[in-house]
């Protein structure tokens, strides 16, 4: 009873001062980075910002702990470019150190809403007064996807986009097309003319043989119809290809 006396009157004598400190709380090296450049984007937007910068804000929100430079770095490396990286399907994504389903996820949402906001630029607007905004929004849609996809714009008599679809998805280098179901669903939204939009995964936009002979085709089969075929757009990785462009409408 003696001794638990003597240990309380012990602790109890003991000040402020006395007591062991706390030792403080180290902030992770990543912290002070994660607000400077939030602070930087704030005040100047992204249009100084690298590629692995811009990244790297988008990474902040799905890893809340962790230095994300790094893993943004290694997005890069692995598929290229930052619009690569959005392109990129899940499973190769997750591939790399650091990206888990979640992650991968997030960036696919964000793929989504660039897209949207590209296809925005176009809806309801005269398509050929807005040549540039209609490739931009066909390479985002298209431009890294794995397998062939042929999209087709329907456009009303004021060329405005009526409706905008993807009629077939097919392998790394083929996508079948069947003409006459082209211009029955031309028929079907009332369209007056239509773009036709395919993407070559092997990255080179030159039109082959197939693709000549299947867009005119097309054209013939169209323009009796009173539907116009304004254009047929390659798209590669890096570049695209006008088949009217080419002389080849």
């Amino acid at each position: 009873m003696a001794e638990d006396n003597d240990e309380r009157a012990f602790f109890g004598e003991l000040t402020p001062a006395a007591l062991p400190k706390a030792k403080p709380k180290v902030q992770p090296h990543y912290a002070g980075h994660r607000d400077r450049l939030r602070e930087r984007f704030a005040g100047a937007g992204s249009s100084n910002f690298a590629d692995y910068e811009l990244l790297e804000l988008l990474l902040f929100r799905s890893i809340p702990r962790a230095d994300t430079k790094p893993i943004a770095k290694a997005l890069l490396a692995r598929f290229g470019t930052f619009a690569e990286v959005l392109g990129a399907p899940v499973s190769l994504l997750q591939e790399v150190k650091g990206v888990g389903p979640s992650v991968a996820l997030d960036l696919k949402i964000v793929a989504a809403a660039a897209q949207r906001m590209a296809r925005g630029e176009i809806k309801g607007r005269e398509v050929l007064s807005s040549w540039s905004a209609v490739v931009e929004y066909c390479r985002t849609a298209m431009a890294f996807e794995e397998r062939e996809q042929f999209r087709i714009l329907f456009l009303d008599k004021k060329n405005a986009l009526i409706a905008d679809e993807v009629q077939q998805t097919g392998t790394v280098d083929h996508t079948p097309v069947y003409p006459r179901e082209v211009i029955r669903r031309a028929l079907e939204l009332s369209a007056t003319a239509i773009v036709l939009v395919h993407n070559h995964p092997s990255g080179d936009p030159t039109p082959s043989r197939a693709d000549i002979d299947m867009t005119r085709i097309i054209m013939e089969t169209a323009k009796p119809l009173g539907i116009a075929l304004h254009d047929h757009i390659i798209i590669g990785k890096k570049s695209h290809v006008s088949m009217k462009g080419l002389a080849l409408i």
